[in-house]
């Protein structure tokens, strides 16, 4: 009798251990995850990625590189307009990036949710070409680059990319590269540039 009640006690006891167990695991994946703010932080569809440089000498020599993937991923290739940019030698540039989400009618600005959560975001700049200097020139509220308004120093003529990277929740300070920001990509795309 005393064996049965034993073996009862163990059962009951395992049974409430696995209800206290699947309970936790409840409570635990149905936690909040507010950290102090009201964002959404779903992914929005970036169709578009819009950067437009302005010549500093002389504001009517304007370049618009622009990739448009109307699909998204895994559907077909996106399209850069012009495929071949082309930047004047020995010049600065300001420029502008701008995300949209082409599908929605209007459009809408991706730009303006970064720039609002500036905190969890940054744009990353590189260029094959050696000759070709790209700064950022705005920050989010702690004072660390955002890279929405940028400046583009050319130097010598030159081929090559201009890619352009948007992290998502990077660490924040970073050494000013996109590998070494960590976080996850939100969105990257290279434009062929030539330097004339």
């Amino acid at each position: 009798m005393s064996h049965y009640k034993l073996k009862t006690m163990k059962t009951n006891s395992i049974k409430l251990l696995a209800l206290f167990f699947i309970t936790s695991l409840t409570f635990t994946s149905c936690s909040s995850d507010d950290d102090g703010d009201d964002h959404d932080h779903e992914e929005e569809l970036i169709t578009t990625v819009i950067y437009t440089l302005t010549n500093n000498a002389d504001n009517t020599d304007v370049v618009t590189l622009t990739f448009t993937d109307l699909d998204g991923e895994g559907g077909n290739e996106g399209v850069y307009t012009p495929a071949l940019a082309t930047l004047s030698a020995n010049t600065t540039y300001s420029g502008v990036i701008q995300l949209l989400n082409a599908t929605e009618n209007p459009a809408e600005d991706i730009t303006e949710e970064v720039e609002n959560e500036a905190e969890e975001h940054e744009f990353f700049y590189t260029s094959s070409i050696t000759d070709v200097n790209i700064s950022k020139d705005d920050t989010d509220a702690d004072g660390n680059p955002l890279g929405i308004e940028t400046t583009v120093v050319t130097g010598m003529a030159g081929t090559g990319s201009l890619t352009v990277i948007l992290k998502h929740e990077p660490t924040k300070p970073n050494d000013g590269t996109s590998a070494g920001a960590g976080g996850s990509t939100d969105a990257q795309v290279s434009y062929a540039i030539a330097v004339q």
